[in-house]
């Protein structure tokens, strides 16, 4: 070994001791007879004296160390006489007696400090220089954790994980697919996984009644904050179970992540119904750290002479508790907010109930007092709100009303990083309605079970048909999702048909698993869950690219290694495909 310590582990009884050290220059401090140098490895700093009395030739060397540069010191630990105790070794330091330069470094082109100077292209370019920066380890750290405590707590479960492929078959629900070409099969494609969802239950039919897999899987489509094209579920499968089950389980997973990695306790998980959600959130993932529920005014607000109320599908608004001191420009400038396209409502009408009781609203012309009193009394408002209101259509609406519920969480401060309110969503939709291609799709994926008392439902109202399905949802987070699966072939069938699939095109994508039914297939159920948004929620982080070790970009480029890239003629006569250039 090069190094008989790390950087962070020395400590005042070590005093005395010769060590030999092995790292990274974070930085040097020239003071005339001494030079300071700060050594740091993934493990800690240590600061380094280089003595000009003692040994003048050293010292000038040791001057001659930049930045980044790999070095190996040998010295004696000593008692620091200016401690620092914000570092744990920072009641020591080591006295240089000699030292190698394993290897020089140019100039970093950021600071690889906590605050760098770095911009967010530029530090994924050199990506293996922003993770030596310490709040990038630890979010590597916080990952490593979370791992190590989800194979522990899933395998003293009894559950055992299995890996599944990621060469596998194209299927037209869901997201988009990866493609790879096949060489040895000219004109056929594997397909990367969305997720490893049929495998799971292949597995439950094989009789392995708990199967749980980190495992990365893959989705072509338009990236956020919150998405990569590649990312990383905790995926599981149960047998022998009903929705009770699941639930219970995961919500001890989650009870145990939150107390062995994050060191607190949460509540017990809240429960609500896909459509309470919708309705009192305008979403299905709300954030329960604060109130501001949507409230309906449509009885109240309609048949005024406010077209723009009397002719809409909802009217609704939120409470804002102690905003009616905003000004006209504020609201002007939220008004503003919710015109950007990415909300897209078309206006906001503000009612403020001012600390004597009286009323003002931007639509006094049409409303009287009395009305606009009866309004605040059926949303709870008080002396001191405001109220903010829109209207139209009840599914654009709903969603408008719900990001701006979020932004004024944000905006007085009431979403706190360091609350948890867990909740599981429950009873979702079985299929939704696609206008422009006029067919139901599933809203998780066609393997989910409908709820029982809804399975006639399917044959004469699919769309009111309600999933076995529950989402996890933290902090307005959705972190995972499941449900019980179906496991005979005629409800798989006839749940293909209502998606649209004819019998022929059921059995060419998914012939292998109706097959599979006819063989004793046990009552199943799981969940996957989102391993990157934990990693990110427990890091105080709305980015799941923080806590990815080679993210892409926003674009799904790796700037790092400049992916995705062309490959050779050669290449792709192999695989029999024709280039852009042969097509023209």
């Amino acid at each position: 070994m090069l190094r008989t310590h790390d950087c962070g582990a020395l400590r005042l009884s070590d005093k005395g001791e010769q060590v030999t050290l092995a790292g990274w220059v974070q930085r040097s401090r020239d003071l005339g007879g001494m030079t300071f140098i700060d050594l740091r490895d993934r493990y800690g700093i240590t600061q380094l004296v280089f003595n000009m009395e003692t040994n003048a030739a050293l010292c000038e060397k040791g001057r001659e160390l930049g930045r980044e540069y790999v070095i190996q010191v040998q010295g004696v630990v000593a008692e620091r006489s200016n401690k620092n105790p914000n570092m744990p070794t920072g009641d020591i330091e080591i006295i240089v007696g000699s030292f190698e330069v394993l290897n020089a470094s140019k100039v970093p082109p950021f600071t690889i400090e906590d605050n760098t100077d770095g911009g967010d292209e530029l530090r994924m370019q050199y990506r293996y220089l922003d993770l030596r920066r310490n709040v990038v380890r630890r979010n590597m750290e916080l990952r490593h954790r979370m791992a190590l405590e989800t194979r522990n707590h899933l395998s003293g479960l009894g559950f055992m994980e299995i890996e599944t492929p990621f060469l596998i078959k194209s299927t037209p629900e869901g997201a988009r697919d990866f493609v790879v070409p096949s060489r040895m099969n000219p004109g056929e494609f594997y397909a990367l996984p969305q997720s490893p969802q049929t495998f799971k239950q292949l597995l439950m039919i094989s009789g392995f009644d708990r199967y749980f897999q980190i495992v990365r899987c893959f989705r072509d489509e338009d990236l956020r904050a919150d998405r990569q094209p590649e990312f990383t579920q905790i995926d599981c499968e149960m047998s022998f179970v009903d929705r009770e089950d699941v639930l219970s389980t995961f919500e001890g997973l989650a009870y145990h992540l939150f107390r062995a990695v994050k060191g607190v306790e949460v509540n017990t998980f809240d429960r609500m119904t896909w459509h309470d959600a919708m309705r009192l959130y305008g979403t299905d993932k709300p954030d329960l750290r604060f109130g501001m529920e949507l409230k309906d005014l449509a009885s109240l607000a309609k048949g005024h002479g406010f077209q723009v109320f009397d002719t809409a599908e909802m009217v609704a608004g939120i409470v804002v508790p102690g905003a009616a001191g905003y000004t006209r420009k504020q609201v002007d400038e939220l008004t503003d907010w919710v015109r950007r396209p990415q909300i897209g409502a078309k206006g906001l009408v503000y009612v403020r109930v001012n600390d004597d009781g009286s009323l003002k609203s931007s639509v006094d012309k049409f409303y009287t007092a009395e009305v606009l009193k009866s309004w605040a009394e059926a949303a709870g408002a008080n002396p001191g709100d405001l109220m903010l209101i829109m209207a139209g259509d009840i599914e654009p609406t709903r969603k408008a009303l719900g990001e701006l519920r979020l932004e004024m969480g944000n905006r007085l401060k009431l979403r706190d990083p360091n609350v948890f309110k867990p909740l599981w969503v429950v009873d979702f939709p079985l299929l939704e309605w696609d206008e422009e291609s006029q067919r139901f799709f599933a809203m998780h994926h066609p393997f989910t079970a409908p709820i029982a008392e809804d399975m006639e439902l399917l044959n004469t109202e699919p769309g009111k048909v309600r999933a076995n399905a529950y989402d996890m949802v933290i902090n307005g987070v959705e972190i995972g999702g499941g449900s019980i699966r179906i496991h005979n072939r005629e409800l798989q069938q006839k749940m293909f048909s209502a998606l649209g699939f004819t019998p022929e095109e059921a059995r060419e994508q998914f012939g292998f698993l109706l097959g599979a039914f006819e063989y004793g297939a046990p009552p199943h159920g799981g969940i996957a869950f989102g391993f990157d948004r934990w990693c990110s929620l427990f890091g105080g982080s709305e980015s799941i690219r923080d806590f990815i070790a080679f993210p892409k970009n926003n674009h799904g480029r790796d700037v790092m290694i400049n992916a995705p890239a062309n490959i050779s003629p050669e290449q792709l006569s192999e695989l029999r495909i024709a280039t852009l250039n042969d097509e023209e």
